[in-house]
């Protein structure tokens, strides 16, 4: 069955919705964004999911000190980072203990890994919700536990994940009614699609 994260969560009431929905994971983006939460907030609903679902922090353009520091201060068991790394820099954070979620765009889909135990690709512009080419992931040389995101809709996750193989999928815009306002229906309905997809690896 594919792994779903829901992200970019910020009460309660739609982190039940998720995990009552059959999510495997919720995560907290704690940099500037639409969704950002901060620290005391995050750490109040990963306490709150109860370990239910995994948790993710989720962190953009910040330093890898800096990212397990957020990391350690919510107790989230993920530490997702969007940005430019060294390998050296991965291995660093990945030697914390906690593992390691990296995205980049689907345009560097094949650049190889860097030590992170999850790759997530996304779209050219990163939380921007524009579909594209998912099929194309069908040929890149991708590790076994790889995330999908960008695009993703109640109505469009199922014909993705056949598309592209995708191991899992990672949700956030394509759940709301504005920009960092989730709906509880959208979120149920899109784990329904989600987990009710079948795909041939």
């Amino acid at each position: 069955m594919v792994f779903v994260k829901i992200c970019g969560l910020r009460s309660e009431e739609h982190v039940d919705a998720a995990i009552e929905g059959g999510a495997d994971a919720v995560g907290f983006v704690l940099t500037d964004s639409p969704r950002y939460i901060d620290v005391d907030s995050a750490r109040s609903l990963v306490e709150h999911v109860a370990q239910r679902a995994l948790t993710f922090a989720v962190v953009r353009d910040v330093s890898v000190e800096e990212a397990h520091r957020l990391a350690n201060e919510t107790g989230a068991e993920v530490v997702q980072v969007h940005g430019e790394f060294t390998p050296q820099q991965i291995e660093w954070l990945v030697a914390q203990g906690r593992p390691v979620v990296r995205a980049v765009p689907f345009s560097r889909a094949d650049e190889g890994s860097l030590g992170e135990q999850y790759l997530l690709i996304d779209a050219p512009r990163a939380g921007s919700g524009e579909p594209w080419d998912y099929a194309s992931m069908r040929d890149a040389a991708l590790p076994k536990q790889w995330l999908l995101a960008g695009g993703l809709t109640p109505d469009t996750v199922a014909d993705a994940i056949r598309a592209s193989g995708a191991w899992g999928v990672d949700v956030s815009s394509g759940v709301e009614v504005a920009p960092g306002e989730k709906s509880s229906t959208l979120i149920r309905a899109f784990l329904d699609a989600a987990k009710s997809a079948r795909v041939a690896r």
